[in-house]
């Protein structure tokens, strides 16, 4: 899937009534997005984000603060850093700030720190922030193995052995909840195809 275009950009940035120029910004989450050592947290990735949002719009109490932090929830992206959700909250913070959008700034700061533990406690928007950014867990199985595949990649110097036990770990608490996604959207869209592809994933961990 290809990285968003231009014209998307500068539609949100319009219905958010930006002060500032939109195309530096975009220009700068283009670059971020294409850093060599990400192989999940792409462009790809950001792409599916803003497609899955765009089906479940209509379920957003501030859509534009939404669509913000789904651009902005993996601009920075460190796979040995522990903030990442945080520095990329300050950097979508920055953008509102030049933006003339300091208003919106609380909202996406607390959806882009939703995605860090993809908890939906801060309400109805968070949990389909968290959705969105879970939504490829419920893809068909060719594209959850790529998935997978990724996230290795991104994580290539840890031992096969300490990956594929912490992986596991990571999946199996997904699996351990009531139910993954937490709109009714996304657990029809999704759930019963995750938990499939998460038990599969899950045998072959802990038989690689």
């Amino acid at each position: 899937m290809n990285w968003p275009g231009l014209d998307r950009w500068l539609r949100l940035c319009q219905a958010a009534r930006a002060t500032d120029d939109p195309i530096s910004w975009y220009e700068k989450l283009t670059k971020a997005y294409a850093e060599p050592h990400r192989h999940y947290h792409n462009q790809q990735h950001i792409a599916e984000c803003l497609s899955e949002f765009t089906s479940a719009r209509h379920l957003a109490q501030d859509p534009v603060a939404v669509e913000l932090a789904v651009w902005f929830h993996d601009a920075f992206y460190d796979p040995k850093a522990g903030n990442n959700e945080e520095r990329s909250a300050a950097m979508a913070s920055n953008c509102l700030e030049a933006s003339g959008l300091s208003p919106l700034g609380p909202a996406v700061h607390e959806l882009i720190m939703a995605t860090k533990a993809h908890l939906t406690e801060a309400g109805t928007d968070a949990a389909l922030m968290v959705d969105v950014d879970l939504s490829i867990l419920g893809q068909n199985a060719p594209r959850f193995s790529e998935y997978e595949a990724q996230i290795r990649e991104e994580y290539h110097w840890v031992p096969r052995i300490i990956f594929n036990l912490k992986r596991a770990q990571i999946l199996e608490g997904f699996l351990a909840r009531q139910r993954i996604y937490a709109t009714d959207f996304f657990a029809a869209k999704y759930e019963q195809n995750a938990r499939g592809n998460l038990e599969a994933s899950i045998r072959h961990l802990k038989v690689a």
